[in-house]
């Protein structure tokens, strides 16, 4: 099939890794692995940006420099791309140390100077509307970030355990979504290591031994 006319079935793939894209980034030469690492990064910045469902796999694939039928070779599809760009990220994340330092990794990434980490989980939200892969997405990060803070508790109580973990990731996901998406103030131009601290402070005491009644 010619190179870049198809963007709805999986075209067979082209002679060699970096040939035939048809716009965007210039295609260059490139091994299988250079060019998934290529398609990734170009996903997860469009899908940051404009969220799944106004991403298309030619947008993909020019951002990228490739053909985009080696979306289709290394991925299947759209949703499968997705899932690995930005699932894979997020749990990645979720697993790269510690649990008790989790809440700190999740702060690092959110208030860096590179807001991509952080931007990339409100791709998810913003695909919220009619994307059964954004919803999958959200499921099995929802319930990755909430099992890990839930074991935290010292509960035996699950139900509350998984409620206090739940108020937890409400309340990161608003400080992401006014910092980097709305960038209100003072929140916007707050400092990170000011808020970090009062986070972590307050979640202390909202996954710790519960008080008395």
């Amino acid at each position: 099939m010619a190179a870049g006319h198809h963007d709805t079935t999986a075209p067979g793939p082209p002679a060699g890794e970096g040939g035939g894209a048809r716009a965007g980034r210039p295609a260059r030469p490139r091994d299988s692995a250079a060019t998934k690492r290529a398609l990734l990064e170009a996903a997860q910045e469009l899908f940051a940006t404009v969220g799944y469902d106004a991403t298309t796999v030619r947008a993909i694939a020019d951002r990228a420099g490739v053909n985009q039928a080696l979306l289709f070779r290394h991925f299947g599809n759209k949703e499968a791309l997705f899932a690995e760009a930005v699932a894979g990220q997020a749990m990645e994340l979720l697993n790269s140390g510690p649990r008790e330092e989790l809440l700190r990794r999740i702060l690092d990434s959110m208030l860096s100077e590179d807001t991509s980490g952080a931007e990339l989980f409100f791709s998810v939200l913003r695909s919220a509307g009619n994307s059964e892969a954004a919803a999958t997405v959200r499921a099995e990060l929802g319930a990755g970030y909430g099992r890990a803070f839930a074991a935290m508790v010292p509960t035996d109580d699950p139900a509350d355990a998984a409620l206090r973990a739940d108020l937890l990731l409400a309340w990161l996901l608003g400080i992401g979504l006014l910092r980097t998406v709305l960038r209100t103030q003072p929140m916007a131009d707050a400092d990170s290591e000011a808020i970090s601290r009062h986070v972590q402070r307050a979640a202390a005491t909202l996954l710790g031994p519960a008080s008395p009644d």
